[in-house]
């Protein structure tokens, strides 16, 4: 009986690991069994870090210095895109190297005309246009000379594609590739309103700020009495900041214990992901719930109120002058008064 406990006991621990692990992504996985080269080794800490558990359990230590330090993070959608593709092409000559490139740059334009993309929302922008050359010998009697001659022409030219959905973008891929473009050099975002997503988060840590001064007055203390200190920032980061690599892949290779041959090494992919930044230091996110690479745009406040110099009191000295007046009686009885003047 106590076998069959122990092995249910085991089997709900598996069943257990099993299903808090699952979500987990190759990204920061490091086993044994599993080889993982990862490039970041940031995220979400495992329950049991022993770094996490000591800022759990941080010690406080109390001051008079009262500090209100708030962050918010704002997610935002990009209003356009622009990707940006290079494409080369060489020829004979200058005039049939530029009508080859035209053609292609053309064929882009049909193609994207059919999603909706039209010629105004694509721009052109020359990279170079130079000659190439080759090296010709010529052999002489008891020499060879070498002379480099004009064998053709080479046009770079980059295609700026914008583009106001990102399901757009697959067929942007299709129609560069079915000209042999396929060189995406990056893709930039864009914003409108970037002024009204500040006033935005200037708005809402205002009203954290306010709470914070409310829950310290309930504590029992008058910030009126208190001198303040402000510093304030802010940022702007693109998804191209944020892209991370790792290669995750199983090196074991069974297949050479049963041929009883050497493992052969194959070549390792490296994949990438967006990894924007997490809310752990954040008071306020607007939008936290995203599902596509986004515009981060945070802004940070911090208050210091440190306490009041107390007034120093001015002693008031009261001087009290007294008037000395000093009797005379003769010997027959007759008083006279004098006032001596003791003022120096």
């Amino acid at each position: 009986m106590k076998k069959h406990t122990l092995v249910v006991l085991l089997l709900l621990f598996g069943s257990y690991y099993f299903l808090s692990a699952q979500h987990k992504g190759n990204y920061n996985q490091i086993t044994p069994e599993i080889s993982r080269q990862n490039i970041l080794t940031s995220g979400n800490a495992h329950i049991y870090n022993p770094t996490v558990q000591k800022q759990i359990h941080k010690v406080l230590q109390p001051s008079n210095v009262l500090s209100i330090d708030v962050k918010a993070l704002q997610n935002v959608m990009a209003t356009t895109y622009t990707a940006v593709f290079n494409v080369s092409q060489i020829g004979t000559s200058a005039e049939n190297t530029n009508t080859l490139m035209k053609e292609r740059v053309d064929n882009i334009k049909k193609e994207l005309n059919a999603i909706g993309i039209v010629a105004k929302d694509v721009a052109i922008d020359v990279i170079s246009f130079v000659p190439v050359y080759e090296v010709e010998v010529t052999k002489k009697l008891f020499s060879k000379t070498y002379t480099e001659v004009p064998k053709g022409f080479e046009l770079q030219q980059n295609i700026h594609i914008q583009f106001t959905k990102t399901n757009q973008f697959e067929s942007i891929l299709e129609a560069c590739a079915k000209s042999e473009v396929y060189n995406l050099v990056k893709v930039d975002y864009y914003i409108e309103d970037i002024q009204g997503v500040y006033k935005n988060l200037q708005d809402e840590l205002l009203k954290l700020i306010e709470d914070k001064k409310s829950y310290y007055k309930v504590l029992g203390f008058d910030l009126a009495k208190y001198d303040v200190a402000i510093a304030d920032d802010k940022y702007c980061y693109f998804p191209k900041d944020f892209y991370q690599s790792y290669q995750a892949y199983n090196s074991v290779s069974f297949e050479a214990f049963d041929r009883k041959k050497g493992v052969t090494s194959a070549q390792k992919q490296t994949s990438y992901y967006y990894q924007p930044l997490t809310y752990e230091n954040y008071d306020l996110v607007v939008n936290p719930s995203i599902l596509e690479p986004v515009v981060q745009i945070g802004m940070n406040i911090k208050l210091v109120f440190t306490p009041k110099p107390k007034e120093k009191k001015e002693e008031v000295t009261v001087k009290t002058e007294i008037d000395h007046k000093y009797y005379v009686i003769s010997p027959n009885g007759t008083i006279d008064v004098k006032e001596l003047n003791t003022k120096k």
